[in-house]
Order: C-alpha cells, then structure tokens, then sequence
C-alpha cells in the first residue's frame, strides 16, 4: 500500500489534481488483494491548499465567523451515539453495545464531544474530516494533508477519479503536507472515516468549506472591522483634509502634517483643540458613521456569514437577532427549530454514517445518533414527549380491538400496519 500511495504521490508544487502513469505489477500489495491483480489507472483527490488561509485569515480573525462555528461546534458536540434497529428499512429502537465505548472515550481524556467538535470544524474550514481509526482509539487527522486515492480494475482511464468504476483504494497521509518532503503515511479505506457533509462538485470525494461562497462577506466584514478601529487610531474624528495656500512653501507645510500628525493623530489625542494658522483650511471629507449607516451594513453581512453556517443570527446572538421580536420567545424556539431540523440533525446523520467504517453496525441495524438529551433541543422533547403519548393511545386501542400487543408497539412505531397480528 505504501507504495502505491508513493506512486501516486503529487509532484512537488502542485496546484491541483495530478494524474501519473499507469499501475503495473501491484497484485498482493498490502493486502489489497486481487482488487490489484490487473493494470490499473490512477488518480488521487488532493487537497485545494486553504484550510490553513480560511483558519487563519477567517476564524482567527473574524469575530462573527468564529462565533457562528464556535457554537455550531458546541451544539453539534452534544450528540451521542448509538446503534439503531432497522425493520423492513425503517428505524426502530436505539441500543448500545460495548463496540461504542471507542466513540465516548475517542482518545485518553476526550469525550464524544471532543470528536464531534473537531470534526465539524474540519469539515466546516477545511471541507473534510478525517477519523483514523484504531483498536483502541480514533484520531483525528489533519484534513489538509491527506490526499484520497482511486483504482479500477476495469484498466487503465484518462478519467481518473472520475471513471465509473473507480474507488478509494486508500489513503495517503503527509505529515507537513505535500510539499513537506515527508515520507507519505498510507491508510487503507477501512481504517478511514470520511466525513464530507458539503459537496465539492468538482471532486469525486471530498468535500469544500462552507465558507467557500462567503469569502467576499468575510472580506467585507474585515474591511468593516478595520475601518471602525481606523476610525479610533484618528482621533474618533472624519477625515480631515488639510488645505494650504499656494504661496506656503513645501517645507513649511511639511512641518504643518508632521505637528498635525504627532498632536491629533490617534484615540488618545481625540477631541483636542485644533489651532490652523498661515491661510490652512480644514476640510471634512468622507462618511461618518451615521451617514454611511454603519451598523446596518456590518449587521447585514453579519447576517449572510450566519446563513453560510447553517446558524440562525438569534441563536448566534448577532446583532440583528437581538432586535425587537427576534427575542420573543416563540421566536427564539422558531430559530433553534430551524437550526435544529436544517443544520445539526442532517450533520449529526452524516457523520454516522461515515463512522460506520471505523465502526460497523450489527447487522439489521446502522450506527445512529442519539439526541434525546441535548438541551438546545428541549423544545422539540416536549414535542416528542406528545407523539409518545399519541402512540401510547393508538396501540391501547389495538389491543382492545384484538390485536396481539407486540404486533400493536412493532405496527405503530415502525408506521407499518402490516406488522399487525390478530388474536383471533
């Protein structure tokens, strides 16, 4: 497998996709199998190089980024894991097994939510995240270094990843990254949990950061930011132009900027009185903050860097979700709902499935999250605690009506009436 991954390796450099030539001679490598035995084409999926800008230049210096995925995070971090019954495809009781004690206590000292937290935040700034399986641990792998790679045994194709038979045959891992000049670290597709939950249309794989689309609003709320604390290092005043006769010689008014800029220029020299002398004329120029109605403006792309994250402004406690009804009640709970049903329980249901090949699921069942005791969801308890007793009341009255009582729980919790079974 090392091998393999070897040849595959990226060129030094590279910006993008790199295609090799042909596999020959690889049958029984690693373990592979007859998967091998043939002449196959290669490809890998490589990362695109801006994890590490997207963590440094937004989360780390964003306040509304960093907020919007930091309690994204949190919130995501409050499921647990569990096994759940399948019946006929549909989802029935939830159930532990000792096979899950890998999953509460992922590495000495973490928790669940250790392995939720970053994962999440892996695939939010990098597109993917990776979980390395092992007997008695998972580990988490930096996303930007790892590259997937492809094979088909149908032979060799200038479609790469994209051959219709083509399928992960491994990973590959480089400590440092691809141009680190570190020996790669190969990993075959069983030891991997991929989880990918926003699509790259242009990988076969991998995934692409949520902030992708948003680069422009992240942008924009940085220049926001910094003009706001340029405002304060001038004195919390508008821009000012200083106009000169034209008989003041250059020197003359050299001197004039230099004492301007030394006695006014910063927030602690605000509000001084400013003495103009020799003809010199102060002109106002640009947009203060009222006028430019800044707080709107930063608050709207506040808005947009939510949306991008799945988070609702009120939940974020943003600026526009702390106006007026937004801190209703009722309004409060509409927002959590949204989050709850739009971003966390289809993450919560991607990610069990990809941890499914570092944890498989006893047969007639599959590896699923369990929910009932995260707080932020409290609402939707009660919700769920009224479909209960809804149920409780329909299978009562089967039973009366002469159906046998496991028939009647099997019929109404799975919705197939066709479990039914009479008495006679």
């Amino acid at each position: 497998m090392a091998a393999l991954i070897e040849r595959l390796a990226p060129r030094r450099g590279a910006a993008s996709i790199t295609s090799l030539g042909d596999w020959t001679g690889l049958w029984g490598l690693d373990g592979l199998g007859t998967m091998l035995q043939t002449t196959m084409p290669r490809e890998q999926e490589i990362p695109d190089g801006t994890f590490a800008g997207l963590v440094s230049g937004a989360y780390l210096r964003n306040s509304v980024v960093f907020s919007c995925l930091a309690v994204r995070a949190r919130l995501f971090g409050e499921a647990r894991f569990q096994f759940q019954q399948l019946r006929n495809g549909r989802p029935g009781n939830l159930f532990g097994t000792p096979a899950l004690r890998i999953l509460e206590r992922p590495e000495p000292g973490k928790t669940t939510r250790d392995l939720l937290s970053t994962a999440i935040l892996d695939a939010a700034l990098g597109g993917n995240g990776f979980l390395l399986g092992r007997r008695d641990a998972i580990r988490r792998l930096r996303p930007d270094w790892v590259t997937i790679a492809y094979g088909s045994a149908r032979g060799p194709s200038e479609l790469g990843a994209w051959d219709p038979d083509a399928q992960i045959i491994g990973f590959g891992y480089y400590p440092g990254g691809l141009n680190s000049g570190e020996k790669v670290i190969t990993f075959l597709p069983e030891e991997i949990a991929h989880f990918a939950p926003t699509k790259d249309p242009l990988a076969r794989n991998r995934g692409i950061s949520i902030l992708t689309a948003g680069l422009r609003e992240v942008l924009a709320d940085n220049g926001a930011t910094t003009h706001k604390l340029a405002f304060f290092n001038n004195a919390a005043t508008p821009n000012l132009a200083l106009k000169f006769p034209p008989t003041m010689p250059k020197d003359r008014a050299r001197e004039w900027i230099d004492m301007f800029e030394q006695e006014h220029r910063g927030a602690t020299n605000g509000f001084k009185t400013v003495y103009f002398g020799a003809g010199v004329e102060p002109v106002t120029v640009g947009l203060n903050f009222v006028d430019m109605d800044f707080a709107k403006i930063q608050g709207k792309a506040e808005t947009r860097i939510a949306a991008l994250t799945g988070m609702h402004p009120v939940v974020v406690a943003l600026s526009e979700g702390l106006q007026g009804s937004s801190l209703n009640a009722g309004n409060f709970g509409s927002a959590a709902r949204l989050v709850a049903d739009a971003t966390l329980r289809p993450l919560w249901g991607d990610i069990s499935g990809s941890l499914e090949t570092i944890i498989p699921p006893p047969p007639g069942s599959r590896l699923w999250y369990d929910e009932r005791d995260v707080p932020f969801l409290r609402n939707d308890v009660k919700d769920q605690a009224e479909v209960i007793a809804k149920n409780a009341g329909a299978i009562g009255g089967l039973i009366k009506d002469g159906f046998t009582p496991e028939s009647a729980i099997a019929a109404v919790t799975s919705g197939d009436m066709g479990l039914l079974v009479h008495t006679g």
